[in-house]
């Protein structure tokens, strides 16, 4: 009897041992919620951001602003009207200063602590937020603007530590001073 238990588990592994191995159910289901919620926060942030952005434009009737492409704002306090330069494009060598200041126009960063900037459009890994690197190709030599960013353009989540805090947009004056073309343009 011990032989003919003993061969029927054998047997009985060798079939079960020949079964094809079946996908194992994840033990924790993720809808994605996380995810929607995120993006319906972000929806919400910069549509409060865009009031007061929108607020600041039109209590400024001395300025026309501009609406960028890029999701800005931007007006020019010297704009070059014979428009013999030309802007920066891909890969040229720029000098620029810039401040950062907040909407209520307390500086954040003054253009003396942050210098001369040389930066090399769109091919530099400098820490240059994305609303600066858009914002600088709209602009020719000479010529100076005012940008103002709604928190993803600027700094976001992560602001500047101790002198600006998350999701905070901001006003940047820039002044673009020279383009040095390379041999690819």
């Amino acid at each position: 009897m011990n032989k003919v238990a003993a061969l029927f588990l054998m047997f009985s592994m060798f079939i079960l041992g020949c079964t094809t191995p079946e996908a194992r159910k994840p033990v924790k289901q993720n809808s994605g919620s996380f995810i929607s919620a995120s993006a319906e926060r972000n929806k919400k942030l910069f549509e409060e951001e865009k009031e007061i952005i929108e607020a600041i434009i039109k209590a400024d009737s001395n300025a026309t602003y501009i609406t960028s492409e890029s999701g800005f704002w931007y007006n020019y306090q010297v704009k070059d009207t014979t428009a013999l330069s030309q802007k920066p494009s891909h890969g040229d060598l720029i000098t620029f200063t810039y401040n950062v200041k907040d909407l209520e126009g307390n500086t954040i960063l003054s253009k003396e602590e942050n210098g001369l900037i040389n930066y090399r459009v769109d091919l530099s890994n400098q820490e240059l937020i994305s609303g600066i690197r858009d914002g600088i190709k709209l602009l020719e030599v000479g010529e100076t603007a005012t940008f103002l960013f709604p928190s993803y353009k600027a700094y976001g989540y992560y602001g500047i530590e101790k002198k600006l805090g998350t999701n905070v947009p901001i006003a940047s004056t820039v002044t673009l001073l020279s383009i040095t073309q390379t041999e690819e343009n």
